[in-house]
């Protein structure tokens, strides 16, 4: 079932899980850092920033930054995290949209990939990347920065598992039909 106007505002996103060779290792990676009852929220390994009522969204793909819809998710598996209005005001909102329009046509960032995956193995908290990059989480988190919202640790390394876990976004129930498997989104 697809989201409508009625079940997000500008400045929310999605979260949304897929198979794909990267996707699997985004989601390996996250397992790293995820142990316990914290490894259910490894099982997203995509986000999406709403920029519209229309269901427009801004996402980092292999790409680079880059337009959707949310139609485009139509036969996927995802979830619409709301953030709530003490969270993020008109005026909040108005500037997440605008972070993410100014985004678009940003390389992806691979580099960011490896420094986030040398951290996993390592447990290091040392980041690199390189600017003018970013990857699908960092992009959400670096916009809802400019929200109420305070991460504890840079955008560069926030994972779509982390998202989940701040917001708490429970993976589907075992055995819920999940549509279509998306191109690979990552």
């Amino acid at each position: 079932m697809m989201a409508t106007g009625e079940d997000y505002d500008p400045g929310d996103f999605i979260l949304t899980h897929s198979k794909c060779f990267v996707s699997r290792i985004i989601r390996w990676g996250q397992k790293l850092r995820f142990w316990g009852e914290r490894r259910k929220y490894t099982w997203w390994n995509h986000a999406a920033l709403i920029v519209s009522k229309e269901g427009d969204l801004i996402e980092a793909l292999g790409r680079g930054v880059v337009p959707n819809k949310i139609s485009a998710y139509a036969l996927v598996e995802y979830t619409v995290v709301r953030i709530h209005p003490e969270l993020a005001n008109v005026h909040d909102r108005d500037e997440v949209v605008a972070y993410g329009k100014w985004a678009l046509g940003e390389k992806y960032g691979y580099l960011t990939i490896v420094s986030i995956a040398l951290n996993l193995i390592v447990g290091g908290k040392f980041t690199f990347f390189i600017d003018g990059q970013t990857i699908c989480s960092g992009l959400v988190a670096r916009a809802l920065e400019r929200t109420k919202i305070i991460f504890d640790r840079s955008p560069s390394r926030i994972m779509p598992a982390d998202l989940a876990e701040y917001f708490n976004v429970e993976p589907p129930v075992p055995g819920s039909p999940r549509g279509a498997v998306p191109p690979c989104a990552g």
